[in-house]
This record gives C-alpha cells, sequence and structure tokens, in this order.
C-alpha cells in the first residue's frame, strides 16, 4: 500500500515537472515576439510606433488645437560593418511641429557588382520619444532589394504624438534622434 502511493506521488512529481519543461521551452520561443510586440506597444527601447493616415489626422487636428510647439529631429543612418551600402539622409535635422506630418528621407546606394537585399533596423533617442514617433510609412518596414550600383531615395513619413506634451519625462527634451541601421538580409524574402 505505501509503495503504491509512493509511486503515484513519484508519477505526479514527474508530471508536472515535464509540463513545467514543457511550459519553459514554449515562453522561451515566445519570448522574441512577446518582447517584440511590448516594445511596439509601449515604445520601450525606443521602438517607434506605426501609425496610419487617419491617425495622423487626427494628431494634426488636436496639434493645430492646442498650438503644438516644434522640435528638433535628427536623422542618423548606418551600415553594418562588410555590407557595401552607403546610406544616408537627405537632410541630417529638421524641425517639425508636434502633431504635423512630416518626411525625412535617405539615400542608398548599392557598391557592389550584385543585388543586395537589406532591412533596416531602427531606434529613437531619447528613449521616451519611442512612444510618440509615428511613422506612417517607412522603408525600414520591408526588405529592400538594390541591384548592383543602384541608387534609390527612401522616405519616411512621420510625425510626434500631441500626448508627448502631456508626459514629463518628454518635458526637456529638444531634439529626437532617428537612427537607422541597414544589415544585409540573411535570406531574402521571394
Amino acid at each position: 500500500m505505501a509503495q503504491a502511493t509512493l509511486s503515484n506521488r513519484n508519477a505526479r512529481v514527474g508530471a508536472i515537472a515535464l509540463l513545467i519543461s514543457v511550459a519553459m521551452l514554449g515562453m522561451g520561443y515566445a519570448a522574441v515576439p512577446l518582447y517584440r510586440l511590448f516594445c511596439q506597444v509601449t515604445g520601450f527601447a525606443g521602438t517607434t510606433q506605426r501609425a496610419s493616415d487617419a491617425d495622423a489626422a487626427t494628431a494634426a487636428r488636436l496639434a493645430r488645437s492646442a498650438g503644438a510647439p516644434t522640435i528638433s529631429v535628427r536623422f542618423d543612418a548606418n551600415v553594418e560593418r562588410g555590407m557595401p551600402w552607403d546610406f544616408k539622409p537627405k537632410q541630417v535635422t529638421d524641425t517639425v511641429q508636434i502633431g504635423q506630418r512630416d518626411m525625412a528621407v535617405f539615400s542608398a546606394r548599392n557598391n557592389s557588382g550584385h543585388a543586395i537585399t537589406g532591412t533596416a533596423t531602427f531606434n529613437v533617442e531619447p528613449e521616451q520619444a519611442g512612444a510618440y514617433f509615428n511613422k506612417i510609412q517607412c522603408f525600414c518596414f520591408t526588405e529592400q532589394t538594390l541591384q548592383a550600383g543602384q541608387e534609390v531615395d527612401m522616405p519616411v513619413l512621420y510625425y510626434i504624438d500631441p500626448k508627448a506634451l502631456d508626459d514629463p519625462n518628454m518635458k526637456d527634451v529638444e531634439q529626437i534622434t532617428l537612427s537607422y541601421t541597414f544589415h544585409e538580409a540573411k535570406e531574402p524574402a521571394s
């Protein structure tokens, strides 16, 4: 009798340990997409927001009614080491009214003798500005393929959400930096 009870307890402990192991493995696989989603929703770590034209129109109305101030936006462009592209902003800084749509244009040139597909990662500094930096259209949303010697202009349509004016952490922010780094796509989308 005591032997059967001990076997049942051991089986139960083993089953619980197995369930915990499977749950931890599942959370390990889910961690990256969940973290990415968290950053996109909250702007954590300088992650910018995606917005629609309707969102931008609403922000513009709010900004006009509030008499929103201007803010300086600096553009930074980089390529990963060994990637044979030139990549730079057409204009290094711009002064924009908070809530108003604006466009920045970046130039990219493939200096190699073959087509290269790149993908851009981005960040906003200071970190707290990421929650208010909204991109409507951006080359960073998709992979970019440049043929040998090809040069292209890549626009970013964006606005700064007027809600930034109500955030005490944004009170002393005079300039926001939007930074991109192009990486060669490991397996270009077909």
